[in-house]
């Protein structure tokens, strides 16, 4: 008698997970390091096996049907079980690696780390790519995590999400900065000062955390005139230059824009609590050889 074989194996599996969340089967052959025939010639088995075209074209790419949508988190929870067996799995080696990493992070911090990163991410894994995109108020990063979105996020909310993995980077302390003209620039300013400047800052870059900043005012019942708000960190330092703004931020960015511009750096009279960093990751990845590989890399460039 005939052994029986399942119809899905772990690699069909995967091939299937993975299609569902990239909705291409040329981003799924990257992610996987497959050939575009190879995977196509999975898509077809798995659609003859399940009975279900499983995606089918839209107007911006493939999209699951609703069997293929249905599969998602089942998939997702299969692979993740079968990851906790003791399988003896190649080791990855990044020198031959055509996946393509993608990471969210604030855009204060790229200017600090990403060239050291780029830098030592080339060096390591020349045929690999590197995607990195702003967090905004728009998007759950949580959710963007746990459907395949980003395989990282860099962070620094007073209130990690339990359900995340975390990896500490690094703290910083937080300082004033404002242009040399300014009425305050060279002084030991008071409470009273920093609570009377006018003030430039970021939008919110989560929907569901405040920034350190604001969390601390906010628990210390503090209120501060936020004159202008930004999208982006990197543009607040220019808006300092000939005006009477102030920006609350880390000493590193301070210390790296007034070394550029006519800026001085000024010591908060208010106590807000170091800033710490981190690197966040879902469950799905925490036993990727590959997504371990690039927290290393991040730390190491941090």
């Amino acid at each position: 008698m005939a052994a029986y074989r399942d119809p899905i194996d772990i690699y069909l599996l995967r091939v299937l997970h993975t299609l569902l969340v990239e909705g291409s089967v040329t981003r799924t052959a990257v992610r996987l390091n497959q050939s575009q025939p190879a995977i196509s010639a999975a898509l077809k088995r798995l659609r003859a096996i399940i009975g279900d075209p499983l995606l089918v074209r839209g107007r911006n790419g493939m999209v699951p049907t609703e069997r293929g949508a249905a599969l998602l988190e089942p998939t997702m929870i299969a692979l993740r079980e079968i990851s906790r067996i003791a399988l003896q799995q190649a080791a990855f080696d990044p020198a031959v690696s055509i996946r393509r990493f993608r990471v969210g992070s604030p855009d204060y911090l790229n200017i600090l780390f990403v060239p050291r990163l780029v830098e030592r991410f080339r060096r390591q894994a020349p045929n690999a790519g590197l995607e990195l995109y702003p967090l905004s108020a728009e998007l759950n990063f949580e959710t963007a995590l746990e459907e395949g979105q980003f395989d990282l996020v860099i962070g620094n909310w007073p209130d990690v999400p339990a359900r995340l993995q975390r990896r500490d980077l690094f703290t910083d302390d937080v300082v004033c900065l404002v242009a040399k003209t300014h009425r305050l620039a060279g002084r030991s300013i008071s409470e009273a000062d920093y609570l009377a400047a006018a003030h430039v800052a970021p939008t919110p870059y989560s929907s569901m955390q405040r920034g350190p900043i604001e969390a601390y005012l906010a628990r210390a019942r503090l209120k501060r005139e936020a004159a202008v708000m930004v999208p982006y960190f990197s543009l607040a330092p220019s808006l300092l230059l000939r005006t009477d703004l102030m920006f609350t931020t880390t000493r590193r960015f301070a210390a790296y824009h007034a070394r550029i511009l006519p800026l001085d750096i000024l010591e908060s009279p208010i106590a807000f609590p170091p800033v710490q960093y981190y690197v966040l990751w879902h469950a799905r990845s925490h036993l990727s050889d590959e997504v371990q590989w690039l927290i290393g890399l991040i730390a190491d460039a941090m």
